[in-house]
């Protein structure tokens, strides 16, 4: 069976873990000083390397496999999983000096369970590590929050995703574009796991080693770039109607609007940042390509009528999406604000 890429790839040590030297580095302090909490709680949202950073550290303070628990708190959320716990924490580690619980998202467990988990936390034995992980923090009783470490972790930035994927494309021997790995990185929304997760899809539908930018699109219901670039050059020269029909094109095409409108809102910020912040050029180019950096040089060199607003519109689409009964009507209405005058 293969193994996901994700796993395969997951960071096996402080070194490997990308984005987050913030948390690293005290992480690394309190290993080398002695000086270990009881409970932490890190934060963050899916995907970023949570539950990969409770093991590493679980393993540079010598815990054992054996000696860790990882409790998913979707499915283990009631009173009883949490009795359990509170029953299991006295017995003494097999071969470590600390049993560790990894809970992962924690704010899923009911009242009842907080309530009986904040007694174990309060006066939890010498020898038992907590660490809580969640992506929703404001659902957890600030009673458990005060006992426990605080890390706050943060999204990757795109580029980070994209030299990701790059590199393991590489490493799984094949050839990928920049433009295809910063869309990939753009889908993912900041999640590592979703990233390499759609690289792997990517892979395992291609027939050879040379990812196509056309495989990419395919594989992630994208439509062809060429209807992004149409729609963003309608707006460019206030063409609402020509913008409309590379919309109904992708339509007709069966291409996921949602990730058309995450294309059009990504293509729209280069070119905004190309017209206002030329000293970010190469940073541009180095997230799309050479062919896509021209083609949107090109548009911002004349796109007066691309602006603040225009991506402000399309944020305001991006939060209607899910709720449209017609899926690509958030995107018309964007782009006819966009284009009155």
């Amino acid at each position: 069976m293969q193994i996901a890429l994700y796993r395969k790839y997951r960071p096996s040590n402080f070194k490997e873990v990308i984005g987050q030297e913030h948390i690293v580095s005290v992480l690394e302090n309190e290993v080398k000083q002695g000086k270990i909490s009881h409970a932490y709680l890190f934060s963050g949202s899916r995907g970023i390397g949570k539950t990969s950073i409770a093991r590493i550290f679980g393993k540079s303070i010598g815990i054992n496999d054996e000696d860790t628990y990882e409790i998913d708190a979707a499915s283990n959320r009631g009173i009883d999983d949490i009795r359990a716990i509170r029953e299991s924490v006295h017995t003494l580690p097999y071969s470590s000096k600390y049993k560790l619980y990894i809970v992962d998202e924690v704010h899923m467990l009911t009242k009842e369970a907080f309530n009986a988990l904040l007694k174990t936390l309060e006066e939890p034995p010498e020898h038992v590590l907590f660490i809580l992980a969640t992506t929703e923090p404001h659902k957890l009783p600030d009673t458990v929050i005060s006992r426990c470490e605080v890390f706050n972790f943060k999204k990757p930035s795109n580029s980070a995703l994209a030299d990701t994927i790059l590199r393991i494309a590489g490493e799984e021997g094949c050839r990928l574009e920049k433009g295809s790995a910063s869309l990939i990185a753009t889908l993912a929304e900041g999640s590592f796991r979703d990233a390499i997760s759609s690289l792997q899809k990517v892979i395992n539908s291609s027939e050879d080693t040379k990812l196509s930018e056309e495989e990419v699109e395919s594989v992630l219901g994208a439509p062809k770039h060429s209807l992004v670039l149409g729609v963003i050059k309608g707006i460019a020269n206030g063409d609402g109607g020509s913008a409309l029909s590379f919309v109904k094109q992708a339509s007709e095409a069966n291409s996921d609007m949602e990730v058309f409108l995450k294309m059009l809102l990504r293509s729209l910020r280069f070119v905004l940042l190309l017209r206002f912040a030329k000293e970010m050029a190469s940073s541009v180019k180095e997230e799309t390509g050479e062919e896509e950096f021209q083609n949107l040089e090109t548009i911002a060199k004349t796109a007066k009528n691309i602006n603040s607003k225009t991506l402000l519109n399309f944020l305001d689409a991006l939060s209607l999406q899910g709720f449209a009964t017609i899926p690509e009507m958030p995107i018309e209405l964007a782009i006819i604000k966009s284009c009155e005058n």
